[in-house]
């Protein structure tokens, strides 16, 4: 019988201090040391999918309605939903059980070719304004909200989920090949503000 392994494209150079092995994929729950915050955590092995219809305003994946408009976003039932366009939104599994993968035609599992990362807590916007040119502080906009944008010369989808001051959680993702670079570089932009790797519970915890 073949064992499945499921790898997160993303590697810390810290050890996870507790883990737990859950849809072939071994998730890293805590690390030592993880302090205050700020913190980046890999959320990699949360499933996501790519919705494309031409009446997407009518559909309910996950029994969520789609936002109306791009850039919209809502979190019901531990789903993220983000509307990209007018025929295309985003959908990402944040908390709770698993959900069964749609079959239909117009879901694409994106899970296993992107990156998923969480930047949370103290100074985190001061951190995404040395990487970006995208206005991720704007106070004209309340959260949470889609930008599509370049991070690090990056393409991403940016979610700033919460916003608290120069406080909050956003979240990204990416094409996995960029899953290195990436790391390192908001790593290197995080480190004059203590930033530091944590696990999957230190997620769940600010995600309330």
């Amino acid at each position: 019988m073949t064992t499945i392994r499921r790898r997160s494209p993303v590697t810390f150079s810290a050890r996870p201090s507790a883990t737990e092995t859950r849809n072939d994929w071994v998730v890293a729950l805590e690390y030592s040391n993880e302090g205050d915050g700020p913190h980046l955590i890999d959320l990699s092995h949360r499933s996501r999918w790519d919705l494309q219809d031409k009446n997407i305003s009518d559909m309910t994946p996950f029994g969520v309605a789609v936002p109306a408009t791009p850039g919209e976003c809502v979190l019901e039932n531990g789903i993220l939903v983000n509307r990209m366009n007018g025929t295309q939104a985003a959908l990402l599994h944040l908390a709770g059980d698993q959900p069964e993968s749609p079959e239909a035609a117009a879901f694409t599992e994106t899970t296993e070719a992107t990156v998923f990362l969480a930047l949370t807590g103290k100074n985190v916007f001061s951190i995404t304004e040395k990487l970006t040119g995208l206005d991720l502080a704007d106070p004209a906009k309340k959260a949470p909200f889609l930008i599509q944008g370049p991070l690090s010369h990056v393409p991403c989808q940016i979610t700033v989920l919460k916003r608290d001051g120069n406080d909050g959680v956003v979240l990204l993702t990416c094409s996995r090949g960029y899953g290195h670079n990436m790391v390192h570089a908001i790593l290197g932009a995080g480190e004059e503000f203590g930033m530091r790797p944590a696990g999957e519970s230190a997620f769940l915890k600010v995600l309330g």
